[in-house]
């Protein structure tokens, strides 16, 4: 993973890279903002299992979260070299934050399990103020972008795994149908899958991750 970060051109993510490369205000903002996610979703269902905190998303110029990583940077992850499994109708995907900075700050979901907030239907239809947190409508990041930096900042601790007290699957609201078909994101037998399925499934094992970029 160290190696991708390297040769993407990216700078790596250390102790004194972090305290200059963002402003103390910055901070300051990004703790603000965890906290009122961890306040506004205090009721949802399964949020006691639920951890919020900051994920680093990479310029996608450098490193597309959006798309399938080499499998050799999953050997640090899944104990060996392998293919992320991605459905081809699945088009380029939102951005969500600018392209640019080498690193941008979100405050999301950083734990393995976000909280279970209805289906992609429920969730892109429902009511602005039940996803508006400090004036921002989550559901924009609820994007396949920041799923996979998530999976790439969990190391071994992987979002969504099988491997887990629980089997879960992250749905991506703030990405439009693709043939009727929603996208999602788990990882499935030693597999990380970027997939498609009904927009209405809503089961307990459908999860998000709401979040607020910091920038």
């Amino acid at each position: 993973m160290a190696e991708a970060v390297a040769k993407a051109g990216l700078p790596a993510v250390t102790p004194d890279y972090l305290a200059t490369a963002f402003r103390g205000d910055l901070w300051d903002a990004a703790e603000r903002a965890v906290l009122a996610l961890s306040d506004h979703f205090a009721s949802a269902r399964f949020a006691d299992e639920t951890r919020y905190g900051i994920l680093l998303v990479p310029d996608p110029g450098r490193l597309d979260t959006r798309r399938p990583m080499a499998a050799a940077v999953r050997a640090d992850q899944l104990g060996r070299p392998t293919d992320d499994v991605f459905d081809e109708r699945l088009p380029a995907g939102v951005l969500g934050i600018r392209p640019g900075p080498p690193w941008t700050m979100v405050a999301t979901v950083v734990g393995v399990y976000g909280p279970s907030l209805g289906s992609h239907d429920q969730i892109v239809d429902g009511p602005a103020a039940a996803f508006t947190v400090a004036g921002t409508d989550t559901r924009a990041l609820m994007v396949r972008r920041l799923w996979g930096a998530r999976v790439l900042q969990g190391g071994r601790d992987l979002p969504d795994c099988e491997a887990n007290q629980r089997w879960t699957f992250t749905l991506f609201p703030g990405e439009g149908l693709t043939d009727g078909l929603a996208e999602s994101g788990t990882v499935l037998k030693g597999k990380v899958r970027f997939r498609l399925g009904k927009p209405d499934r809503g089961i307990g094992s459908a999860r998000v991750a709401p979040a607020i970029a910091i920038t």
